[in-house]
C-alpha cells in the first residue's frame, strides 16, 4: 500500500538524511504550487502527535513534520513508511519500539523552505513535559530572529491538534506569529485528557510501574485511569471494569468543565474522544458521552499519538476537553 505521503513524490524513502531532506522538499513543494510569487504572512507548522492526517494537512495548508521512530533497529518516520496499522502489528509481535525527537536538521530545513514563501511561521510541537523536542525546537528558533515561533502549550494528541485549529483561526484574524505563541501559551493548561488503558504490560515493559504492580493489576482485571494535565503524563485512578473507568473519565472531566474551565456548557468547552486501535468501542463512547453532557457533540474521535500509544499499548480509551479560545468579535 502507498502512503499519502509517497504520493507526493516518486522518491523511494531510505534514512539517508539527504533523501529525507528532498522528500520534505517534495511536500512543500507540491502546497506552493500556483503561488510562486505570493509572500504570505504566518505558517502554521506542528508535528504528527496532533494526529492530522496527510489529507487535512494539505487541504488546510498545515505543515507537518513526522516524528521519529526506531523499531527492531530501523528508522521509520510517522505517515511516511509507517501508518497506524503497521505500527499496532509490529506492538502485537512484541517488537523493540522506542521514539525519539524530529532531527535538528529535518526541522531546520523545513522552516528555512517555509520561509521562502511565508515571512514567519508559529511551531506547535508535542508537550515539553513528555518529550525534549520542544526544548530542542526553543533553542533552533533562537537564530531566525522572532521569524520562528515555539510554542510550548503542554499539548499532545487532540488537544495539541485543537490548538493547531486554534492557531489557523487566529492567523486569519491577522494576529503575528508572536501574538499566537502568546495566545496559546496562556491557554495551554485549559484542557485535560485522562485514558483508560486495556492492559499494564507496556507500562511494565516502559519501566513506568514494577511488574510486581503489574501482576497484581492483571490479576485483578483493573483498568488504570491516567491523566495528562498539562506537561506530565500521571496516574488518576483504578477501575474494576470498562464501564467504572467510562464513568470516572467522565466524572473527571464534568468536574474540570465546572472548577477551571467556566462551566460545562458548549459555548465554554469542546469535547474529544481519542483511542489506540480501539475504534469501535471510541464511537459506541462518543454516544455515551453525549448522552452525559446534554447540548455537547464531540468534536472529534481520533486514534491517541503513536508517541502516547507506544507507552500505553492497543485498546485504550481517552476522553478530553479543551476550555474555548475566545475569538476576536
Amino acid at each position: 500500500m502507498r502512503l499519502f505521503w509517497q504520493e507526493v513524490s516518486e522518491i523511494t524513502l531510505t534514512f539517508r538524511e539527504s533523501e529525507r531532506k528532498i522528500f520534505l522538499c517534495a511536500i512543500f513543494d507540491k502546497k506552493r504550487k500556483g503561488n510562486e510569487k505570493e509572500m504570505k504572512k504566518t505558517a502554521v507548522v506542528t508535528d504528527s502527535n496532533a494526529g492530522i492526517l496527510p489529507e487535512e494537512a494539505e487541504e488546510k495548508r498545515i505543515f507537518m513534520l513526522p516524528m521519529p521512530f526506531m523499531i527492531d533497529g530501523n528508522d521509520y518516520l510517522e505517515n511516511v513508511d509507517l501508518t497506524s496499522e503497521m505500527f499496532y502489528q509490529m506492538l502485537k509481535e512484541n517488537k523493540s519500539i522506542s521514539t525519539s525527537q524530529p532531527a535538528p536538521g529535518n526541522v531546520l530545513f523545513l522552516w528555512d523552505r517555509i520561509l521562502e514563501e511565508y515571512e514567519e511561521l508559529v511551531y506547535i510541537p508535542m508537550s515539553s513535559g513528555l518529550s525534549t523536542s520542544c526544548q530542542s525546537a526553543l533553542v533552533l528558533a533562537q537564530d531566525y530572529d522572532g521569524k520562528v515561533q515555539v510554542v510550548d502549550n503542554r499539548r499532545i494528541s487532540v488537544t495539541q491538534r485543537n490548538a493547531v485549529y486554534d492557531a489557523m483561526a487566529l492567523v486569519k484574524e491577522g494576529k503575528s506569529a508572536a501574538e499566537i505563541k502568546e495566545i496559546l501559551e496562556k491557554d495551554g493548561d485549559n484542557s485535560s485528557i485522562y485514558i483508560m488503558l486495556d492492559t499494564l504490560y507496556y507500562l511494565k515493559k516502559g519501566g513506568r510501574i514494577t511488574p510486581a504492580a503489574a501482576a497484581v493489576g492483571t490479576v485483578l482485571r483493573l483498568k488504570p485511569v491516567l491523566q495528562i494535565q498539562g506537561a506530565l503524563l500521571d496516574a488518576f485512578a483504578k477501575a474494576r471494569t470498562v464501564n467504572h473507568a467510562k464513568q470516572v473519565m467522565i466524572n473527571a472531566i464534568r468536574n474540570d468543565m465546572e472548577s477551571r474551565f467556566d462551566g460545562a456548557d458548549p459555548e465554554n468547552c469542546s469535547l474529544f474522544i481519542a483511542h489506540t486501535n480501539n475504534e469501535e468501542m471510541a464511537m459506541q463512547f462518543k454516544r455515551e458521552v453525549e448522552e452525559a453532557f446534554p447540548g455537547f457533540q464531540v468534536d472529534m474521535v481520533d486514534p491517541l499519538s503513536l508517541v502516547v500509544s507506544c507507552h500505553i499499548g492497543p485498546g485504550a480509551l481517552a476522553l478530553a476537553c479543551c476550555k474555548k479560545l475566545k475569538r476576536a468579535e
